[in-house]
């Protein structure tokens, strides 16, 4: 292990971070809709729909159909969507490109990694178990494991506290301003992906920096681990 990594947490975001996931979650959605029959969403539309948890997904998937559902509507084609997801979970799902070769080596070099997510832990962890990606991580925390999802800064530190780390060294990667949120909330330096599913635009998330391919992580971490450590002296020295 190596000094700089050691004590450091890297959090990622799920789905539109780690993984491409929208193929099979607009398709599950889509084979719900049909039920109801109304037309498939087009998958660049679907993905604007993505990054609140599956529930949401599916209320928005309703409201741009034009068909609002009541609460207990709702709850009977979340129960379906469920059902038909379990299924297909990891059908066309893939990591993004270089994402698993740079979480093997950071992992490697000592550093613990987390998946902090909105979409329900059980539903996180059968998706990594299929994509074999579940052994990397020290954690995977859905909203359901935490006393607040994200945007709140619990999500963030409670999967840092079970992960071993601190949070003044711990770096959060995501995809939408959920993930901003909550990484500023609890302080921490916010890496946003620029090929998720962002809910807004980048520059309005306010990351530390932008990550455009997995094969540039490695050296953006070691960057981040470098001015943190160097601020953290700085603060440390007699003045």
């Amino acid at each position: 292990m190596s000094l700089e990594a050691n004590g450091w947490t890297l959090l990622f975001d799920l789905d539109g971070t780690l993984v491409d996931s929208a193929p099979d979650l607009i398709g599950t959605l889509n084979a719900v809709l049909a039920t109801d029959g109304f037309p498939a969403l087009p998958l660049a539309q679907g993905r604007d729909l993505i990054g609140h948890g599956a529930r949401a997904l599916l209320r928005r998937g309703y409201e741009t159909a034009g068909a609002p559902l009541t609460a207990e509507a709702l709850d009977v084609r979340f129960a379906l969507f469920l059902d038909l997801y379990v299924r297909r979970i990891a059908e066309l799902t893939r990591p993004y490109p270089g994402c698993v070769a740079a979480l093997t080596a950071l992992k490697a070099e000592g550093y613990a990694l987390a998946v902090t997510t909105n979409k329900r832990t059980d539903l996180s962890v059968a998706l990594t178990d299929a994509l074999r990606l579940t052994g990397l991580f020290a954690c995977v925390y859905g909203p359901d494991r935490v006393s607040a999802r994200k945007p709140e800064a619990a999500h963030l530190l409670e999967a840092i506290a079970a992960s071993g780390g601190r949070a003044d060294r711990a770096l959060m990667v995501g995809d939408s301003s959920l993930d901003a949120g909550a990484a500023h909330a609890a302080g921490l330096p916010f890496v946003a992906v620029s090929f998720g599913y962002a809910d807004v635009a980048i520059p309005e998330m306010k990351p530390w920096a932008v990550l455009d391919h997995y094969d540039a992580f490695p050296a953006l971490v070691a960057r981040c681990v470098a001015e943190t450590e160097q601020a953290l002296a700085l603060a440390g020295s007699p003045g």
